[in-house]
């Protein structure tokens, strides 16, 4: 045998190169609130190819903007400061255009009387807020995500990819009760409640030390009612209600009030967004949402003067709104699986820390 003919024996006995993985990574990051619209975004950014799941029509989770012909709600998250010099930077570099300045200076201490028990102290902070409403700023973060947002998509389970073992595939389901597999992720992020999560990885069989790690985390429930007030612009009408914006009440059903149309860059009409403390919120979680609604505007009345009936009237349970006991990181991540979690729950319950969060999360993956 020649030596042209030994060398080419000995090729072909070797085993064959795999064929070069694209250098980013291809991510499922799996909620769109603000943690997970800022995870992807900077995994994007980094160079890494993402698709967000999210279960809801809309982007924002708790910075969602209820739309209505009265004008919008922020219904939950109210406004937002800033803290973290990298949320200043994020802000300042690409959402100008949506952030404004809200003075929350008129805010009182209340009782259940809405007799003023204490004038709050000077805001330490400025308050802002996205115009025209709470989703626009998670809405400008998401727009270079457009194109691979599945939105009304619910992930049911995470497995092997059936292919490529290596990887990860989800099941998904949407509100039409459609089905689908969708395969190829290197990892997984979970930017959802920690009871989500923990459900999720649960019927996945995954994760149990991930699990474990977020039994500490207490996260209260909130009753929310929206109510409208389209008379009060009639002419000749005094102005409706008390003349503060927003205010903290000790009120036995009701924690916070603000009037929308206060805002910058909101609509005139006069409408309320009013929260029920989490005490409150826990012990009816589960009361019909009319019942709610009703017991809510009296407390509403008590505390404003306010006995008008409304025109626009609805309330709205979040399961998961308030975090009282934190995880005490930014996220979690098993990096043996490739999956990970982060949500404001992590830190807190400002809009910042779902922003940290995110961050941080992306940080470790890219």
């Amino acid at each position: 045998m020649t030596t042209s003919s030994k060398t080419r024996a000995k090729n072909a006995s070797a085993p064959k190169a795999k064929a070069a993985r694209p250098l980013g990574l291809h991510v499922a990051v799996v909620g769109a609130g603000m943690a997970g619209v800022v995870c992807a975004r900077t995994l994007v950014q980094a160079g890494h190819r993402v698709t967000l799941f999210e279960k809801s029509r809309g982007l924002g989770g708790r910075m969602s903007t209820r739309r209505t012909e009265f004008g919008g709600f922020d219904h939950g998250s109210q406004y937002f400061t800033v803290r973290d010099a990298r949320f200043e930077k994020a802000l300042r570099s690409n959402a100008t255009s949506v952030v404004r300045p809200w003075s929350a200076s008129t805010v009182r201490v209340l009782d259940e009387f809405g007799h003023v028990l204490a004038s709050a102290p000077p805001p330490t902070e400025p308050h802002f807020v996205a115009s025209p409403g709470m989703n626009a700023l998670v809405g400008l973060w998401a727009q270079p995500l457009a194109a691979n947002t599945l939105l009304d998509t619910r992930v049911t389970q995470i497995e092997r990819d059936a292919l490529h073992p290596e990887q990860w595939q989800l099941r998904t389901e949407d509100s039409a009760g459609g089905l689908q597999v969708l395969g190829g992720f290197d990892r997984v992020v979970l930017a959802i409640p920690h009871p989500q999560v923990h459900d999720l990885l649960r019927v996945s069989g995954l994760a149990p030390e991930l699990r474990q790690a977020l039994a500490p985390v207490h996260v209260a429930p909130c009753w929310t009612l929206m109510v409208a007030y389209p008379q009060a612009m009639q002419p000749g009408l005094p102005h409706l209600g008390p003349q503060w914006n927003a205010a903290r009440s000790t009120h036995h059903r009701i924690s916070w009030l603000a009037r929308e149309s206060s805002k910058p860059g909101r609509d005139p009409i006069e409408r309320w967004t009013i929260q029920a403390s989490p005490a409150w919120s826990t012990k009816h979680l589960e009361d019909d949402a009319e019942r709610v609604k009703a017991k809510l505007l009296k407390g509403f009345a008590e505390i404003t003067g306010i006995r008008a009936t409304p025109t626009f009237a609805v309330a709205h349970r979040w399961r998961f709104a308030q975090t009282q006991t934190p995880l005490g990181k930014s996220h979690l991540f098993d990096k043996a699986l490739g999956i990970g979690a982060c949500g404001d729950w992590c830190l807190g319950h400002r809009v910042e820390d779902a922003f940290v969060s995110g961050l941080e999360m992306a940080l470790e993956l890219a």
